[in-house]
């Protein structure tokens, strides 16, 4: 995650694994190429909802359609899809039989993350334990647009680890954001010491994702932000993968869905070779890997997961620190190396560090800093996490700015399309009709992470033109994407709720180069969030897919 302030980590939203559907399949559906079916994981329904356990849930509870609003939805607000199968039609004892069984799979394969209701189920492994928030049936997704998304990857992690090595770029680019964000100011000072004591990171470590959402009106496939920090969900992602398959085996010849049309997905797998190979560059054998997380961490099995695959398969050992045990045990020596528990740091891979509450006092900076000044792989370094915020992304907007990073005018060409669509556009020299055409299409991102819509936007932007402060470097004003609508079944506490979703799709990838050695640049399998399509904000809480 960039300098945006959103966590991945259970928000709200999705988690989807795309099938593949045959042409033959959508002819009555659209004239486009064929479609991926993703299969939605992980959501946080805009419901109420009964505390129900999912090992002793017998009659799964679903809650009735709110009927008619595709049709009553205005257009703006996203193009209603017609569905791969029709939601409407399935037999209610069918669904029931499916969300029992889902729920099933998800307390034997660990598809679990910490249910809020239980005071310590964010700080103790095992204790009040609820199967993650997911999207039970498949979704569709044009295959020309998800390649498209698979084939950006490797270019994404070359732009990013190019933006990483321009300092110069990193702070002019966020100098006026740093008179006003607080966070950001703090980042850049640590990535300024670093510059000055010519600090250099010779291995380079990046799991990335980038996101994307398919705009209905343009027919473009646009990129919503850069991940470079805590890029979560590579754990469950894959589970949600390994469900929808299960539920289509089962159920797919009463659905007219193909399991084998679910692409393969183990990002989990393909993040714990690469940090294996980072740390084996490291070269010493009695090292571990650091995850850095939060204190309180309900999404821990998603890193349990990423963690145990790294142990089992590659024999390399993890240890757990937050920021204030990384203050407080830490020690540095003379020769760089970072030791923590009496062990050496090969490589610091941050869960946590991404937003300014994982900063409440001097002592989490401090680690921070720690950490930077260490010989150990960063995953990410300062100036990844730099490179990886939405004002380096407006900056990468503007006309002849990836020609600085990329020489290869296919790779230009490509990436641009996907970033310069996005249309991030300038706060400055806003009124009149323009303003008034981007309140109906433009969403203003605050680096506080908050979005805002609609007349929100206009009255915010005439506030900061009114008071001729430097304010208007907090915010980035977006283009406003407008996916399609597909009616979805949500679940959540062992609760089945149809609703209308728009999807996102994340593309993991992985990154790893040693001096001018790149030793792994792969795209890593995917995430599909889905959320309510009448929610403007909601977090999306990271689902599998």
């Amino acid at each position: 995650m960039g300098v945006v302030h959103t966590s991945l980590s259970l928000s709200i939203g999705t988690h989807l694994s795309p099938i593949i559907t045959d042409a033959t399949t959508l002819k009555s559906q659209s004239k486009s190429k064929p479609n991926l079916i993703f299969t939605a994981h992980l959501h946080k329904a805009a419901f109420p909802t009964k505390q129900i356990s999912s090992v002793t849930y017998s009659t799964p509870k679903i809650a009735p359609l709110r009927r008619g609003r595709v049709r009553a939805m205005d257009a703006r607000k996203g193009v209603a899809a017609k569905p791969i199968i029709d939601f409407h039609g399935i037999d209610e004892k069918l669904i029931q039989k499916m969300v029992y069984d889902a729920l099933v799979w998800c307390s034997l394969h660990g598809l679990l993350v910490g249910d809020k209701t239980v005071q310590r189920s964010g700080k103790v492994p095992g204790v009040g334990m609820v199967h993650a928030p997911l999207a039970l049936l498949p979704m569709s997704f044009p295959e020309s647009y998800w390649k498209q998304a698979c084939e950006l990857a490797p270019i994404f992690n070359e732009l990013v680890d190019r933006v990483s090595l321009d300092g110069k770029f990193l702070q002019e680019s966020l100098a006026r954001t740093k008179k006003v964000d607080a966070f950001t100011s703090r980042l850049l000072d640590i990535h300024s010491e670093m510059l000055e004591m010519n600090k250099k990171e010779e291995i380079r470590l990046g799991l990335q994702r980038s996101d994307y959402m398919l705009d209905e009106q343009t027919k473009l496939l646009l990129q919503i932000e850069l991940n470079t920090i805590s890029s979560s969900m590579p754990g469950l992602s894959c589970l949600v993968s390994e469900l929808h398959r299960s539920l289509l085996n089962d159920y797919g010849n009463d659905l007219g869905l193909d399991s084998q049309r679910i692409p393969g997905n183990v990002p989990v797998n393909q993040f714990a070779e690469a940090l294996a190979k980072a740390w084996a560059e490291y070269n010493n054998d009695s090292s571990v890997v650091m995850v850095v997380v939060q204190s309180e961490e309900r999404n821990m099995y998603d890193q349990h997961w990423l963690c145990s695959v790294l142990k089992e398969k590659h024999n390399v050992k993890t240890v757990r620190k937050t920021l204030a045990e990384i203050d407080s045990e830490g020690q540095l020596l003379k020769d760089g190396t970072l030791i923590v528990d009496e062990k050496a740091v090969a490589v610091v891979y941050f869960r946590a560090g991404y937003a300014p509450t994982d900063y409440p006092s001097e002592s989490e900076w401090k680690a921070r800093l720690l950490i930077e000044q260490s010989s150990a792989v960063k995953c990410p370094s300062i100036s990844y996490h730099l490179a990886g915020t939405k004002k380096i992304q407006q900056e990468l907007a503007k006309p002849n700015v990836l020609e600085r990073f990329l020489t290869k005018k296919d790779d230009i060409d490509k990436y641009g399309s996907a970033l310069l669509a996005c249309g991030v556009w300038m706060t400055q020299k806003l009124s009149g009709k323009r303003l008034n055409n981007l309140i109906e299409k433009g969403i203003l991102h605050s680096t506080s992470g908050n979005n805002i819509y609609g007349d929100d936007v206009r009255e915010t932007l005439l506030r900061v033109k009114k008071e001729g402060s430097e304010e208007d470097a907090a915010y980035i004003l977006m283009q406003r994407i407008f996916p399609s609508i597909s009616l979805t079944f949500f679940m959540r506490e062992g609760i089945c709720h149809r609703d209308h979703g728009i999807s996102e799709l994340g593309i993991y990838s992985a990154y790893l180069r040693n001096k001018e050695k790149v030793l792994v640049n792969d795209q890593c399998g995917y995430l599909v969030r889905t959320k309510i399509s009448s929610s403007n904000e909601g977090a999306w809480i990271c689902c599998l897919g």
